[in-house]
Order: structure tokens, then C-alpha cells, then sequence
């Protein structure tokens, strides 16, 4: 069956950029913006990230950018309810795909209605650590998959190329149970994304194929891969911190207020077409969630207006050209 993506207007990925002001009772930029930091102009709203499970997940990773855990709920598990008026909102703003992240994603226990109703209208991609792929779950993903109009992706998320170094970050017994989850998927017929955390100080190409070899090792016939560098946001600032394996990258700088005007790209970063909403309103990307001036708006329609750059996470998504999307 032939997957569409909904309809939206032509080009306007590269329009001009929103301008919108603040709304009220919320600020208009991180705080430190006077330092000449650039800005990211808003462009069109094509993707919509959804934290549907909140910061709820089975696993309490040490470098994780959200500070997730089974016991952590700043942000809350969104209803089928909530997340169907969101998508709704962003449809109607030209949205042409959703991601559902958290959290774990399968711990919401609506995410089966929430996922059926999305791909009625757009596209779905689900984030998730892979640990919990059921046999009803892998079989309801790969008929969905089947006979849906729009694409459904699953990302799987490791974090190192063998137990030891993804236990060290997930829990012992993560890799295994992960491995199982990818294998499922794969047999039932999906071809998942796996999204693996890049050592700094390794050529990406180089990484890459070990990366290719050790899931066609572990039974996955065609791996699809992508490749993600650590952020110094949540648990993972603390390691950082304490000096514990930080994955920093040589040239990563702490700012982007050097960026030279003419050197600034207002097509390269997502925060220029996308935005992310949790329980808690609309905020710029979903790694600022829990970040000083992340939250934009209460509604999607009052976010679409220029970001100043003013995290050290937009400093390594600039250096790395790294996007949250499966592109």
C-alpha cells in the first residue's frame, strides 16, 4: 500500500520565518540570550514530538536526557484524549508526521487506541528502549504496519555494541531483553531503526559498521541504523559532572554565541520545523523539556516563533548536525 504523508503547503519548509511574540507568562528566551547567540527562525511546523508516556519508563538510565524512572512523573502519561486534541492542533498547523517518545511509550496503557488514531491522519514513529515488545505487541505492530495508510516506524535505542556497555548505562539485563525485542520485530516482519549513541572519539563511518555487523550478528538481516551523540542534559549532565565516562565530543562547544553571522545555517537544526508538547504545554525540541526556557507556549499555534540558541544541547545539535527524526 502506498503511505501519504497529509497535505501541507507547498515549500514551506523554506518560508519565511515566524515572528510571533511571546505569549503571556511565558518568557521569551532562555536566560543569556544577550550574548549574541543566534536564533533559530521557525520555518513550518512538520513534525510533532508527543511524550505520551510523560518521564514514566521501566528503566533509570544514568545518562538519561530526561531523567526518566519508574518513579518519575514531572511530566505525566498523556490519555488518548489529550494526545488525539494535540494532533488535531497540529494537523491544522501543516504537521506531517508524530513521534510518541517518553518515558516508555509502552507503559501507556491507551498507546494501542493512541497509535490506531494517529495513523488514521499521519505518519508514527515510536521511541522506545525495546525491552517490552510482548508477542500481542510485536503482532499488533506488524498488522499495523501491514494495512495502515500512513507509515509506522519503531525506533530502538542502544547504548554501546555489546552487554557490557549498554548494561552500564540501561541495567543488567537490558541488552538481552533489547536484543530479543529487535529480533521479534524483525522475524515478524519490520525493519525497526536502531538508534545507537556514538562514542566521541570514534569515526562515525568506522562505528557505524561495527554497529551493522554486531546486529547482523545478533539476527537482524538488515539493520537500519542511526547514530546519536550524548547530550549533557539530565542524568547525563551529573555524570558529566562527577567525571564519570563522559562521552564529550573534541570540538563540541559549550555555546554557539562565536558563531559568526554568516556562518549561521537557518536550515540545519529541527527546532526550525518541529516542536514538542508533554502534559505540561509546548516546548522548543523534546530534549528541553526539563530545560530553563524550554517551555515556548500553552498551544502549538502561540510556539511557532524564532528559539534563541542558548543551550549547550543546541551547541552539540549544531556541531553534529544531529536531528531527533529518523532522517
Amino acid at each position: 500500500m502506498t503511505r501519504q504523508s497529509p497535505p501541507g503547503p507547498p515549500n514551506a519548509r523554506f518560508g519565511a520565518g515566524v515572528t510571533n511574540a511571546a505569549p503571556a507568562g511565558e518568557a521569551p528566551s532562555p536566560e543569556g540570550v544577550q550574548g549574541g547567540l543566534p536564533a533559530q527562525p521557525f520555518h513550518h511546523l512538520d513534525e510533532l514530538w508527543i511524550q505520551v508516556a510523560g518521564t514514566v519508563c521501566n528503566l533509570t538510565c544514568t545518562h538519561c536526557f530526561v531523567t526518566c524512572g519508574p518513579d518519575e512523573t514531572r511530566h505525566a502519561m498523556m490519555s488518548r484524549a489529550e494526545v488525539a486534541a494535540r494532533v488535531a492542533e497540529g494537523l491544522a498547523l501543516g504537521v506531517r508526521e508524530v513521534y510518541f517518545t517518553g518515558g516508555e511509550p509502552f507503559l501507556n496503557p491507551e498507546l494501542e487506541a493512541i497509535v490506531d488514531d494517529t495513523l488514521a491522519v499521519a505518519p508514527v514513529t515510536i521511541l522506545t528502549n525495546g525491552t517490552l515488545f510482548t508477542a500481542h505487541r510485536v503482532a499488533w505492530l506488524a498488522k499495523r504496519s501491514r494495512e495502515s495508510r500512513y507509515a509506522l516506524e519503531l525506533r530502538v535505542s542502544l547504548d554501546g555494541l555489546d552487554a557490557g556497555a549498554h548494561d552500564a548505562f540501561r541495567g543488567a539485563g537490558a541488552w538481552a531483553r533489547t536484543m530479543r525485542g529487535l529480533v521479534a520485530l524483525a522475524q515478524a516482519g519490520l525493519l525497526p531503526i536502531v538508534t545507537v549513541t556514538q562514542p566521541a572519539h570514534e569515526d562515525a563511518r568506522t562505528f557505524a559498521a561495527r554497529a551493522v555487523a554486531v546486529l547482523r550478528g545478533e539476527g537482524l538481516p538488515q539493520p537500519r541504523l542511526k547514530l546519536l551523540p550524548m547530550f549533557e542534559l539530565g542524568r547525563e549532565r551529573t555524570r558529566r559532572a562527577a567525571g564519570r565516562d563522559a562521552w564529550v565530543l573534541p570540538s563540541e562547544p559549550g555555546s554557539l554565541a562565536s558563531l559568526p553571522a554568516e556562518a549561521f545555517d537557518a536550515h540545519r537544526l529541527q527546532c526550525g520545523h518541529a516542536r514538542a508538547v508533554t502534559s505540561q504545554g509546548v516546548f522548543v525540541c523534546p530534549l528541553l523539556v526539563d530545560e530553563p526556557g524550554g517551555r515556548m507556549a500553552d498551544t502549538l499555534a502561540d510556539s511557532l516563533r524564532p528559539y534563541p540558541l542558548a543551550h549547550r544541547a543546541c551547541a552539540t545539535c549544531w556541531v553534529t548536525g544531529m536531528t531527533c527524526a529518523n532522517g
